[in-house]
């Protein structure tokens, strides 16, 4: 298991890049991607590893309308698995609730969504996104 990226919930990518790019210099900057499963448009901002993931709403039904709505920003972490489907089952086992089970994601590859029920971390929310085929 391997830290992908950090999930970061803005209004509009467009403008949290303006922010971003005026203070910090990327490797890399992907153009913002719709993931159709999520609702959401994405964009990865490379500085070494993990990545930066800006993502915003794709309409007023989007999932992460209402994480917006209450100011946004940390969302959560991302880790790349070798078997998504093995991964979420022992995360259940160890009393994680799936949230969203596994679905094309970013680069088409499998993710899904694991809620934990940490109470004294403010990091509960974990994106799992099997490795790339390559």
């Amino acid at each position: 298991m391997k830290l992908h990226h950090i999930g970061i919930v803005v209004p509009k990518i467009q403008d949290s890049l303006g922010e971003l790019t005026k203070f910090l210099k990327f490797e890399q900057i992907s153009l913002p991607t719709l993931i159709g499963s999520q609702k959401v448009n994405v964009c990865f901002l490379k500085m070494g590893e993990p990545y930066l993931e800006l993502i915003e709403p794709a309409g007023n039904y989007s999932p992460i309308t209402n994480f917006l709505n209450k100011g946004g920003g940390f969302h959560h972490l991302c880790f790349e698995v070798k078997d998504i489907h093995k991964e979420m089952s022992e995360f259940e086992k160890k009393g994680a609730k799936i949230v969203v089970k596994p679905v094309k994601g970013f680069e088409d590859r499998l993710i899904g969504f694991v809620m934990l029920s940490m109470k004294n971390t403010k990091c509960n929310l974990i994106e799992l996104a099997e490795e790339k085929n390559n």
